[in-house]
């Protein structure tokens, strides 16, 4: 399997990279646990290294998933992870409503890196992401928060989803951002 290095960062990762959602969130009903454990190691099996996950899949059954899956080959994945939804019982988790689901406070980023962790079941997190840009939390606060949470250990990097180039440059300015994710079908932020 060919790799890449993502940004201008150390890490490296599988050219083909699992995006997880599917397994228990989003495309009909969770998977079959088993199933998904047993395709997550066969894929490691073929060489692939790269995983993503994020905490509003289920919500949180995915990492939960992912986390259990891919620990007996912890020292042979990265394993990316996101935040930035308010998952409360009176909130859309999905985001699909606009900013009301959404949530990058820095008290709220710091809490749910500490959930990933657990539902991950490791120490520190390859690569986290900002879901999506919150419109009502400056990009620099949200990009001082990751700093923070990279300078104590509990991230390793830092990217963003379906932000726009000067949101980019701005979070950049504080702390490397290593991977940009966008999806296909969906528009980008635009600032």
């Amino acid at each position: 399997m060919q790799t890449r290095k993502l940004g201008n960062s150390n890490l490296e990762v599988s050219a083909i990279g699992i995006g997880c959602m599917g397994m228990s969130f989003g495309y009909g009903p969770p998977k079959d646990k088993q199933e998904m454990t047993a395709l997550l190691g066969a894929a490691v099996d073929r060489g692939i290294t790269f995983f993503d996950t994020a905490e509003v899949y289920g919500p949180y059954l995915n990492e939960e998933l992912v986390g259990e899956a891919l620990a007996p080959f912890r020292d042979q994945v990265v394993i990316a992870t996101k935040f930035g939804f308010d998952i409360s019982p009176n909130s859309d988790p999905r985001g699909m409503k606009g900013s009301p689901g959404l949530n990058s406070r820095p008290e709220h980023i710091k809490q749910a890196v500490e959930g990933s962790l657990k539902r991950l079941q490791v120490e520190a997190i390859d690569l986290l992401y900002q879901h999506r840009v919150d419109p009502n939390v400056p990009i620099e606060d949200v990009a001082g928060t990751v700093k923070e949470l990279i300078q104590e250990g509990k991230v390793k990097h830092f990217g963003l989803s379906e932000a726009g180039v000067q949101t980019i440059r701005r979070a950049h300015a504080v702390v490397p951002v290593t991977a940009l994710q966008s999806e296909y079908s969906r528009s980008v932020e635009k600032a």
